[in-house]
């Protein structure tokens, strides 16, 4: 068993929510919050057999994109100016960030 650990930008959460509906995939969802830009994240835990962990991981490349999103970064505190950019700058954002973890033990209760 394996259990993948997928965080998603929320502009793709639903979608990926559904396509795993759809395909019999149970999953939990966690709010998270990014530490680069702040921004609000879903964190998909999902418990699958070794033998549909391809299928899962498809899954999560079907539905989550990488974006570009232009930023605009907050002044630092204290001392740290030099490493400060004023204006805005594009970063690429979304996209899945995915995790497989060997799960030693599995009890549903």
């Amino acid at each position: 068993m394996k259990m993948v650990m997928a965080v998603v930008q929320d502009k793709d959460s639903p979608r990926l929510a559904q396509n795993l509906v759809k395909a019999g995939v149970r999953a939990t969802k966690l709010a998270s919050t990014g530490g680069f830009l702040h921004a609000g994240n879903t964190t998909f835990m999902i418990g699958t057999e070794e033998d549909r962990l391809e299928e899962v991981l498809e899954i999560i490349r079907q539905s989550c994109r990488s974006r570009e999103q232009v930023v605009t970064p907050m002044a630092p505190m204290g001392n740290q100016m030099e490493s400060f950019i004023p204006y805005p700058v594009s970063v690429q954002v979304g996209g899945a960030t995915v995790f497989v973890l060997d799960v030693e033990r599995f009890e549903h209760f």
